[in-house]
């Protein structure tokens, strides 16, 4: 017998080992084929090495594949659909942050021991599987995807499931929790924001006792939030913000003595807010912005020992803040603005030496500002704006070695502007409009150099504009109009390259206009009523800005720059005579000066070998393509001399380039360094600047985004290589004068801006935030359509932000800034929309975002929505040289216009639902309404889009 027992077991283990030898084999196959199927650099760690070795990869201790975890490998390609048939035994799949294809692997949901299912941010599409097989499942992330068609109910069948994300989903159809969404007991974090959720929470969510986060905001529920909240004992985070809930508060979420986080932020609700919820133990944050709240400020708060956060905004709050309020927390943030709060401004805020934001504005306070706001030096923006408060600023306010934001207007604030502004390093932004502010502009203000906006209009403010302002050289922004400012305009202003808006209207101004301030436009000043005199400058005059020169008697017109119509005198004729001898004198001279230069320059280069030194300087450069390039690079540096510079920006000089290939292109040189002389700050910031521009553009593909071609940099000159765009940018294609473009036209170049758009916000993951979307920033190129352009404001925000980008400076032009960035510093997608709105309106109008006759201080989108209310006063706002036989087409247009410039954030539309609108709106062509330097194709573009 021992002979047979010996075969048999002998048997027994080959056939062991061949299941196991044939189990390491499909094991491997499937690994080889996964490498086959994607690509990602992270594969390169797995050659050579046993499977249970790859990192990334876990057995059991029979050499059993559980575990697969390529969580952000950044690879891309298709995931192999089968991985169930090779892993029966797999436990854990991790796929999250990597740019697969296709539909989502359905073959997955035959992993019956699956535990963990993580597929954020995949790029997976599609509708998804019936997921009910998966009974062991605890975790399921599907987060940040485009899946499609019905959203899987099968999930309540998943009665093991600790954790559902389905976050930012946005392509279901819209769907309800159903009420036996509580069989998931076990669930402790429901994760259902931005999915298309509608219709009313149901009750019996409070049967879900093991919830410790639930989180359904950026949604479409209604009705009332149910009381059966109260019962989720074990809730630390609750968030239904961006939804249509109505009702009041309940009193039961009071019973949530674990909360620590709350946000019902803009929806409908009513009442007041109830004192058992601001005596939580653990409240750490509450959120409530942007309903309709009553009653008074709950006096409860001042006692929390936890709160850091109070955002109620928007509503109607009255009453006193408690003096001690901020006595018994740290706070980071108040934001209590937009209400109908009064009396004295609490002076203990800043008691826990922690506060970052104190934003009241709107509101009805009085008295002063306390003096122990000067001592909160974490604080980050100041904004009390629009409140009846009165005396005079404490001395070190302005001084605030953090603040980004100090916004003091619309007051009753007196006493000059402190000299400690001067140490103000990090301010970006200064607001002192509508006071009783007095004595000069103190000169120290120009050593804050990160100032971006500065608007001292309306006040009493004396003696000269400061010459130091000119050193200012990220200002967009100079309002100083209203006051009683004299002496002459300094020169220095010209060379504020950055500046967007000038107005120094209203003042006791003097002397001439300083004929460098031409180089300031196309940007939009206003010198009007002062006592300016002597001639207006010609580049102003061609530049057809007279206007901004009203009501200063003593100004004149050259006679040889005069035309009819203007309202300026024509200057004596022996100025013209002398200034005409004068512009012969320097041409003359300039001539000469040039063809010296010419001569010398030509015996250099000879004597110095230029092709070899052109080489030579050329492979010391970085070079970086992103594109096939048709051209040599080393023409670039040939051409790249004063002529061809077609333009100057806030970071360098612009260059067209003739190439001998026949084509052309745009080269963006920034400034050196060695130009910049300063600081190891400045050439970090540009550094970093050159980078996130790079890698922002270098990789998109869109025929709607500006395509760049390869970039070079050294240590001492950095170029970015673009397509050239022909006609220029739409800023000053609308407002130069040059063309008339018809509606066909503006609405081709508005549905191209918001098919660029779209694709940053929805086709790129993570979404792409513009930041700085404008006319200016629009180029146009030989058919008229549009790419979108400059990613400027974007860079500069992740260069100077670091880790925190809160102290940044902020991002935006005048005119086109959402409001929403007074109460956040955090910029999103809607930001964008409401830019692209205001361009729309620029579109439709024919104006620019500010001008005078909107009244002081109101911009393009007050205009509109002040004469939009009737059709009438619409028709009024439609630029009449276009409108003709468009108008109902341009009215279709406009209503997407003030739906994008809405207040709210929430019901602005998408990009995508943009497109869709403009594409619905499209406006019949008329021959006698095309643009005479438009091809065929061109003039047909908008035939080819289906009407919807």
């Amino acid at each position: 017998m021992a002979p047979q027992k010996v075969i048999i077991l002998l048997v027994f283990f080959l056939a062991i080992s061949s299941f196991c030898q044939g189990t390491i084999n499909e094991q491997s196959q499937f690994f080889a084929l996964l490498k086959k199927s994607v690509k990602g650099n992270s594969l390169s760690d797995w050659d050579g090495k046993p499977i249970c070795n790859f990192s990334g990869v876990g057995c059991d201790d029979q050499g059993n594949v559980i575990k697969i975890d390529l969580f952000g490998w950044l690879l891309s390609g298709l995931f192999p659909d089968d991985v169930c048939s090779f892993f029966p035994g797999l436990r854990i799949l991790r796929l999250g942050n990597n740019n697969f294809q296709g539909a989502f692997p359905s073959y997955i949901t035959n992993c019956s021991h699956l535990e963990e299912l993580n597929m954020v941010s995949t790029s997976f599409t599609g509708p998804l599987p019936d997921l009910s097989p998966l009974q062991s499942l605890r975790l399921l992330n599907l987060s940040y995807n485009h899946f499609t068609g019905e959203f899987p109910l099968s999930i309540i069948n998943l009665t093991s499931l600790e954790l559902l994300d389905f976050n930012e989903n946005h392509d279901f159809i819209p769907w309800q929790l159903p009420k036996d969404i509580s069989r998931l007991t076990k669930i402790r974090w429901m994760i259902l924001t931005a999915c298309k959720l509608h219709g009313t929470i149901p009750a019996s969510i409070g049967n879900m006792t093991s919830l410790v986060d639930l989180e359904l905001s950026e949604n479409r529920l209604t009705g009332r939030i149910p009381i059966e909240l109260g019962q989720l004992k074990k809730l630390k985070m609750l968030e239904l913000y961006y939804n249509q809930l109505e009702g009041e508060i309940p009193e039961e979420l009071g019973n949530l003595t674990e909360l620590v986080d709350l946000d019902m932020s803009v929806n409908r609700l009513t009442g007041k807010i109830p004192e058992s919820i601001c005596r939580l133990p653990k409240l750490q944050v509450l959120q409530i912005y942007n309903n309709t709240i009553s009653g008074d400020f709950p006096a409860s708060l001042a006692n929390s020992t936890t709160l850091t956060i109070l955002s109620l905004y928007d509503n109607y709050l009255t009453g006193e803040i408690p003096h001690n309020f901020g006595v018994s927390s740290a706070l980071l943030a108040l934001d209590l603005s937009e209400n109908e709060l009064s009396g004295e401004l609490p002076a203990q805020l800043c008691h826990g030496d922690k506060l970052m934001y104190i934003l009241l504005l709107q509101n009805m306070f009085s008295g002063q500002v306390p003096e122990s706001y000067a001592k909160c030096e974490t604080l980050i923006r100041f904004r009390v704006s629009y409140n009846l408060l009165g005396g005079r600023l404490p001395e070190m306010l302005l001084a605030l070695p953090h603040a980004s934001i100090i916004d003091v207007s619309y007051n009753n604030l007196t006493g000059s502007i402190p000299t400690t502004i001067g140490k103000a390093f990090n301010l970006s932004e200064l607001f002192m409009q509508s006071n009783r502010l007095s004595g000069t502009v103190p000169p120290q203000i120009s050593t804050t150099t990160n100032l971006v906006k500065i608007d001292l209009s309306n006040n009493l403010l004396s003696g000269p504009i400061p010459p130091e302002l000119g050193s200012l050289k990220r200002l967009n922004l100079l309002i100083l109009q209203g006051n009683k400012l004299t002496s002459s305009i300094p020169e220095t202003l010209s060379s504020l390259n950055s500046l967007n808006y000038l107005d120094l209207s209203n003042n006791f101004l003097t002397g001439k206009i300083p004929e460098s301030l031409g180089a300031l436009l196309p940007n939009s000043m206003n010198f009007s009523n002062n006592l300016l005199s002597g001639p207006v400058p010609p580049l102003f005059i061609t530049g057809g800005v007279l206007e901004s020169f009203s009501g200063n008697q003593g100004l004149c017109v050259p006679s040889f720059l005069s035309s009819s119509g203007e309202d300026f005198p024509l200057c004596p004729q022996n100025y013209d005579r002398k200034k005409r001898n004068l512009f012969w004198v320097i041409g003359i001279s300039l001539g000469i000066v040039i063809l010296g230069f010419v001569l010398f320059l030509k015996r250099w280069r000879k004597a110095m070998e230029h092709e070899d030194s052109l080489s030579s300087s050329f492979f010391t450069y970085d070079v970086k393509s992103f594109h096939r390039l048709s051209f040599d690079e080393r023409e670039i540096f040939e051409a790249m001399i004063e002529k061809n510079i077609v333009g100057y920006g806030g970071s360098g000089a612009v260059y067209k380039i003739d190439l001998s290939n026949g084509g052309v292109v745009a080269v963006k040189k920034l400034w050196s360094h060695k130009h910049k002389q300063s600081l190891l700050e400045n050439k970090l910031f540009l550094d970093k600047e050159l980078k996130t521009e790079v890698e922002t553009l270098g990789n998109i593909r869109h025929n709607n985004i500006v395509k760049l071609y390869c970039y070079f940099s050294n240590l001492d000159c950095s170029l970015l290589v673009y397509e050239y765009m022909q006609n220029g940018n739409l800023g000053d294609a609308l407002h130069g004068g040059k063309v008339l473009l018809d509606w066909p036209t503006r609405h081709q170049i508005a549905l191209g801006i918001a098919q660029g758009l779209a694709y940053l916000h929805h086709d790129i993951l993570p979404p792409i935030i513009h930041r700085d979307i404008k006319s200016t920033n629009i180029l146009l190129n030989i058919d008229y359509q549009p790419k979108v352009a400059d990613f400027g404001i974007a860079k500069v925000l992740q260069a100077k932000g670091g880790k925190d980008c809160t102290t940044t400076v902020i991002a935006g032009t005048y005119g086109y800034l959402a409001p929403e960035y007074a109460y956040s510093s955090k910029a999103t997608t809607k930001c964008d929309v409401y830019s692209f709105g205001v361009v729309l309106m620029e579109l439709i109008t024919g104006k620019k975002p500010v001008e005078t006759e909107f009244g002081e201080n109101k911009n393009i989108v007050y205009w509109v929505s002040t004469k939009a209310d009737t059709k009438e006063g619409a028709f009024e706002v439609l630029d009449k040289k276009i409108s003709g036989p468009f108008k109902e087409e341009m009215i279709k247009v406009l209503r997407i216009a003030i739906g994008c410039t809405y207040s709210s954030p929430a019901f602005r539309p998408t990009m995508n639902e943009v497109v869709q609108m403009l594409t619905e709106a499209e406006p019949r062509r008329y021959d006698c309404c095309k643009l005479p330097n438009k091809n065929k194709h061109t003039e047909n573009v908008t035939k080819d889009i289906p009407n919807m």
